[in-house]
């Protein structure tokens, strides 16, 4: 560990400049990689969720690596940026509702220039009440363009999406009586709770049992009362990081999402993951580097303070500091966007210029506040990858 640190470091002080930078170690990914396949049922697909991994190179270069063409989307200014840049072979599923105001937005400011992606037949739009589908029936109407819809059912998580039978059947009514504006193209059950849910409440094999007998009722009632909906070839797409390997074996899925288990920040260091291993980081130089630690109106209280600290670029990221080991935020001294002082054990070497490294907490978010991505290859940076615009 001590010597991946190292050689990282050398590395960037080389580069061009010397900013707050977000690593994500190619290598590592790609054993990350090798593990989500092997977790995966061959009959499954694998849908990838940008959300998660927000540059198209990093999106491209992991659906090279898993042959997987399709996606997760849950925002719409990435739903555009990446209209502009896929081809007709990718299909995308919208991973929350999609207020039918920002899908009309969407429809209505598509880029001129693309490369064969057609918005139309390649998006799976997520419904998740009666009140949505009618919303997006009357979209189509307006577009006179035959919209898809996949339908969110609760399996358990009650964040939202049709939590009964009955319910359920007003949808696909108003869905069979529109077929001409609207296509139904499968359903959408998330379930982290099956993992989180303290066992106190509820066991993991229990919560599991239950999504699953949900999930296959309403395939069941697709497949019975609306025979004409059914095809071969529909979406039932579930799972997420933390629960794919629930649905390697008699799952009633066959659409499995995952993307934050590939770079691995802190959130998913969970017993479900431990197979998978960090691979991204920020990398912050360090400004300034003091004996003791000083703070304001506490001067003559130095020599109590036996910590040496430092100030490094930028700061107070959603991340925990991770290398040299040791160093830690000065709580008294507060966190800082701009500039953050942070204690450094009496017996690192750390020095003006040196880096400091960090593991985000979460991808998703944490990400989009750095310009660009670094990849690393064998310890050596490689061209940098863009971020999908975010507005």
């Amino acid at each position: 560990m001590n010597t991946y640190f190292t050689n990282l470091n050398k590395e960037l002080k080389n580069y061009q400049r010397a900013i707050p930078f977000l690593l994500v170690d190619l290598d590592i990914l790609d054993q990350n990689i090798a593990v989500l396949k092997n977790s995966i049922h061959p009959k499954s697909n694998l849908r990838i969720v940008v959300k998660s991994l927000p540059s198209f190179e990093l999106l491209q270069y992991i659906m090279q690596k898993t042959s997987s063409t399709k996606l997760m989307v849950f925002h719409q200014p990435f739903l555009s940026d990446l209209a502009s840049k896929l081809n007709n072979e990718v299909d995308i599923l919208l991973g929350k509702p999609m207020p039918v105001k920002t899908a009309e937005y969407f429809y209505n400011n598509l880029p001129l220039q693309h490369n064969g992606f057609n918005p139309f037949t390649q998006i799976q739009w997520l419904v998740d009440t009666e009140k949505r589908i009618e919303e997006y029936i009357s979209l189509a109407k307006k577009l006179n363009k035959k919209l898809r819809l996949n339908v969110e059912i609760d399996v358990g998580l009650h964040r939202g999406g049709f939590t009964s039978i009955e319910s359920l059947k007003k949808g696909f009514t108003l869905i069979d009586k529109n077929k001409d504006f609207v296509e139904f193209y499968g359903f959408m059950g998330y379930d982290p709770h099956i993992v989180k849910l303290p066992r106190i409440l509820r066991s993991q094999k229990k919560s599991l049992q239950l999504a699953n007998e949900f999930y296959s009722e309403c395939k069941r009632l697709v497949k019975k009362e609306f025979p004409e909906l059914w095809n071969e070839n529909l979406t039932f797409n579930g799972a997420g990081s933390p629960t794919l390997h629930l649905h390697k074996n008699n799952s009633p899925t066959n659409d499995i999402a995952a993307g934050s288990c590939l770079v691995k920040p802190t959130t998913f260091d969970i017993p479900s993951l431990q197979e998978y291993q960090p691979a991204s980081f920020i990398a912050s130089p360090v400004l300034k580097t003091f004996i003791n630690t000083t703070i304001p109106g506490l001067e003559l209280l130095k020599r109590f303070f036996t910590k040496d600290s430092a100030f490094i670029y930028g700061g107070f990221w959603k991340a925990d500091y991770h290398y040299p080991k040791g160093i830690k935020q000065n709580n008294l001294f507060g966190a800082s966007t701009n500039q953050t002082m942070i204690n450094i054990p009496k017996n690192s070497s750390l020095s003006v210029d040196d880096f400091v490294f960090l593991r985000p907490h979460q991808s998703e978010f944490v990400f989009l506040q750095f310009g660009e991505i670094l990849p690393v290859r064998k310890g050596r940076i490689q061209k940098s990858w863009s971020l999908l615009k975010n507005r």
